[in-house]
Order: C-alpha cells, then structure tokens, then sequence
C-alpha cells in the first residue's frame, strides 16, 4: 500500500482559501502515486490561531468538505483531509477531521477528543468528541487520531479493539515538543503492533513555529520514513498486511490483563 502524508506549509500571510486550493491541487498531485492520502490538522486556519476558529468555522459539509471530496474523487485515492473547525449548528465548534473514499464520498468524520490547551485556546473554545473512529480499507483497517490525541494511548488500544492496523494522526504540532511527536509515534506503534502514520504541518501560525517531521512508523516501532522541517509530500510503501504477522509472531496483546477487551480477530 502506498501513502502520501502532505505535510503543508501553513503561515499567517496565507488566506485559508488560498490554503485550499493549493491543498485541493497536491492531493490531486497523488494520482497514480498513493492509495492512501493524509493531510494535517487544522490546516486551513492554523491549529494555533485560536482567535480564527470562530471566523474560520464552516459547516461539516463546507468549502472545505467540498474541495477535498472533489480532490479525492479526482485522484482517486482515500483522503483523510485533515481537520476543519467545524460549527454545529446546534452545539459548540468541533475540531473535525474528514475522511473520504476515492469516489468522493465521506467515509467518516471524527470529532477531536482530547482538546488541547489546558484552560485556553481550543480546551475551551470547541467542543470535545466521545466516538472513536475507524475505517475500513481493501488493504487495512484506519484509526483516526487529532494530534494531542497522541498523549492518551487508551484511545489507541481502542480503536485496536475496534480492528485498526494502521493509525492515523493528523496534527499541528509545535516545534518546541518536535522530541515527544517522535517518541510517542513510536510508542503507539509499538505498544498496538500496528502502523502509524503521523502528518504533521510545516511553517508558522500564529507565533508558533511548527514541527513539521511527518513520519511513518512500522509495528516494531521502527521509523519507515521521515519528513523533513519544511513542507514536502512524504510518499512511503508499506506493507498493511505485515501487521497481522506481527501479532501473529509476537503475540503481546492476547497477554492483557487490564483495561479493555482483546482485540476482535
């Protein structure tokens, strides 16, 4: 299987509908390249310009929505598009990710549910998610993961138990904790046995300089590949079926104790 993750340049002098537009032409860019496309989190308004999340909010079904079903539908790939700020129009703003199949189709969404910031900035400005989300591929099984999600690993066990082999995290992550997006990539993938496919945004918003670093990461937790500081497509073949040996060859995870059931065979 092959998967681009586009890590995109995002900076403060860019409007979001330029972003989309440029987005909307590199996911196209993959076409006969990549089965699999994923793009970072809050790409269009930056994952720190809290002040813009309210101005930037659109619909679940928005501009954002529509450029990437097209996108998708025009390469033919799945996409998880990264993540909008979604408003509900009956409840708070989300932090949403869209995931659509190659024929344009929304396979999922996913609403964020760690918020990160503590007594600020999206902790308390966007509503927190409760369902855990997978989705269902020829080659594999996605888990889909928003960036501070990272931290909590018994979200990750989760979407074990609900089948996942390959997990996904779209994020903004900041340069100053680049260290910890490595080590806890790694540590996802080892602990589930599973891929882990981290895309993460390049540049600058809103003061904070961006980690970049988009990497792929196998089920012994070895790094498969690895994006530099600025933007770039990371293109990488995996093979998604190598997960089930895995398992199969080391069988840690028959061997819990606590916490959630085994994984479903």
């Amino acid at each position: 299987m092959r998967a681009s993750l586009i890590q995109i340049h995002v900076d403060d002098d860019e409007s979001p509908n330029s972003r989309r537009l440029r987005a909307a032409s590199m996911v196209r860019d993959q076409a006969g390249s990549a089965d699999l496309v994923v793009l970072p989190e809050l790409w269009t308004t930056g994952a720190f310009a809290y002040e813009a999340f309210a101005a930037e909010a659109e619909p679940l079904e928005g501009p954002t929505y529509e450029a990437m079903a097209m996108a998708a539908s025009d390469a033919g790939v799945w996409l998880h598009a990264g993540t909008i700020p979604e408003r509900d129009p009956d409840g708070p703003l989300y932090n949403t990710a869209l995931v659509f199949s190659p024929d344009g189709e929304l396979a999922a969404a996913y609403r964020k549910i760690h918020r990160f910031g503590f007594d600020k900035g999206e902790a308390v400005l966007m509503g927190a998610g409760e369902e855990l989300v997978t989705v269902r591929l020829p080659e594999t099984v996605l888990g889909v993961t928003t960036c501070y999600d990272l931290r909590f690993p018994e979200l990750y066990r989760g979407l074990v138990d609900r089948g996942a082999e390959t997990l996904l995290v779209s994020a903004g992550w900041p340069d100053r904790r680049r260290a910890h997006w490595t080590l806890l990539a790694q540590a996802r993938a080892v602990e589930n046995q599973a891929y882990v496919l981290a895309c993460g945004t390049a540049g600058t918003h809103a003061g904070v300089p961006q980690a970049g670093h988009s990497v792929v990461v196998d089920p012994w937790g070895q790094i498969v590949a690895e994006a530099g500081a600025g933007e770039e497509v990371l293109t990488v073949e995996f093979d998604a079926a190598g997960v089930a040996a895995t398992r199969e060859r080391f069988p840690a995870l028959k061997d819990r104790r606590l916490g959630l059931e085994p994984p479903r065979r």
